[in-house]
């Protein structure tokens, strides 16, 4: 018997070496690599949850205060005064849906956010100007001044700066009876409504749609209005289109000289034009209510002339309105000017109006007192005093201090 025999053998485990595979090398406190990747995913989704839900809430916040802004939500309450002048914007000619060629106006959009910004109307210029690409809002936009608030929203604020807005800038303009077309455009431009530049260009250029301008007033001639744009009390846009201020006051004319007025005056051969020139005469020589005595002395001039007259009118205004200043009393050069609208050189009407008439002196150019007279004078009193003769005129200014001087 073996000296074994009777004992159990235990088997013997398998090394690495033995089995041919090679072992794995761990260094001293190296974790093991499948729980490290564990552990870095829950960090790294984590942190990703974070990084989301803090950018969302980022965007959240801008997005909110640009909201404010877009939507005019929370906002202290501003009121400003904008001006969107002409050269702000460019014309273009394009074709409408109805095959018909409109111009097209688009204004600089970057101007108009700069000027919401200075005026604290908005906040964020670049988001105004993204609005407006998306909405079409530079082509809705016209020249003006307009009042606006922080109370609009970009879309009422867009809205505000057209031409139909009820945001725009009124004012009130006086045209006094017996201005002429320089002293009215001067007046326009001293309140805001078109520079006289702007004015006369209009005037000179725009055909405007009234039978009684056509024929008679030819394109070219910024004085083409004279006489036509009637005086009285107007409300105005500030900074408007210089043709819409123009046609407002031919309209009001339009108006006033009705088509009975029109209608007898053709019936006696005068044209529109004719009264209008014999109406702007009685204006800047009346005294307030002598019109249908002046009228009666330019009728009897012109129509039934004596050796006295011959067919002069000889009104002092005529020349007045040549002259660059107003003189207060006219020299014989003056006297002298060779000009269409000298009446003392050139007999019947003068070349065309020397003012703007009131409705008074147009319906006395339309209805002469028929007293007969050929002469008038300005008296001590202040006021025209008439005659059927020269001598008649002469003595009267004989007994006046204001003639005595020479």
């Amino acid at each position: 018997m073996s000296h074994y025999e009777g004992k159990r053998e235990v088997p013997r485990r398998q090394t690495h070496q033995e089995s041919g595979s090679a072992a794995p090398r761990r260094e001293s406190g190296q974790q093991p690599r499948r729980r490290r990747r564990r552990r870095l995913g829950a960090l790294g989704a984590l942190l990703y949850v974070v990084l989301v839900i803090g950018v969302s809430a980022l965007l959240a916040g801008l997005g909110w205060i640009w909201a404010g802004d877009v939507l005019a939500l929370n906002k202290a309450e501003v009121t400003a005064t904008i001006t969107l002048p002409d050269d702000i914007f460019t014309y273009t000619e394009e074709t409408n849906q109805e095959g018909e060629t409109v111009t097209v106006s688009k204004a600089d959009v970057g101007y108009v956010a700069d000027q919401l910004k200075q005026n604290g109307i908005i906040e964020y210029k670049w988001l105004f100007q993204l609005f407006c690409g998306f909405t079409g809002g530079k082509e809705k936009m016209t020249p003006g001044t307009y009042t606006l608030s922080t109370s609009m929203d970009y879309s009422a604020i867009i809205r505000n700066l057209s031409a139909k807005s009820s945001a725009r800038t009124e004012v009130t303009v006086v045209i006094p009876e017996g201005s002429t077309e320089a002293q009215i455009f001067a007046i326009l431009e001293e309140n805001g409504v078109a520079t006289v530049e702007e004015l006369n260009d209009a005037a000179a250029n725009h055909d405007f749609n009234f039978s009684f301008l056509k024929g008679v007033l030819p394109l070219g001639d910024p004085t083409r209005l004279e006489g036509y744009l009637f005086p009285d009390t107007y409300i105005f846009y500030q900074n408007m289109d210089p043709v819409q201020a123009l046609n407002k006051m031919i309209l009001r004319f339009d108006e006033v000289f009705t088509d009975e007025m029109r209608e007898k005056a053709a019936a006696n051969g005068k044209t529109v034009h004719d009264i209008v020139i014999i109406a702007s005469m009685i204006e800047k020589e009346t005294t307030g209510n002598d019109q249908t005595d002046i009228a009666d002395v330019i009728y009897n001039r012109l129509y039934n002339p004596t050796s006295e007259t011959a067919g002069y009118l000889n009104i002092d205004a005529t020349i007045q309105y040549i002259l660059p200043e107003r003189k207060e009393k006219l020299t014989a050069e003056d006297l002298a000017i060779d000009s269409p609208y000298n009446t003392y050189k050139y007999t019947g009407l003068p070349a065309g109006p020397i003012a703007s008439p009131g409705q008074a002196s147009l319906r006395a150019a339309m209805n002469p007192s028929g007293n007969g007279y050929y002469f008038y004078a300005l008296g001590d009193d202040g006021e025209h005093h008439f005659f059927k003769t020269y001598q008649q005129q002469e003595n009267f200014k004989a007994t006046q201090e204001l003639y005595q001087n020479g």
